[in-house]
């Protein structure tokens, strides 16, 4: 699979007791559109994007894990 960002993002992703709040500027958004669509798209259960403060979120993020199933 190819994620495609667009430039400019900023997502950070929390945990509120039970909620997950994911708050993203309009390019966060549409990145995280366009993920969900190219995940959607793949044709094998399993499959998943892994996103944390490494690897594209904001500093003090929590991890998030989106799979097909």
């Amino acid at each position: 699979m190819t994620f495609h960002w667009i430039d400019g993002f900023t997502i950070n992703v929390a945990i509120d007791g039970n909620t997950v709040v994911i708050k993203a500027n309009k390019e966060g958004l549409l990145s995280l559109a366009n993920h969900l669509k190219t995940l959607a798209e793949e044709p094998v259960s399993g499959s998943h994007f892994h996103l944390d403060e490494y690897n594209s979120l904001e500093d003090g993020s929590a991890e998030l894990i989106v799979e097909k199933i």
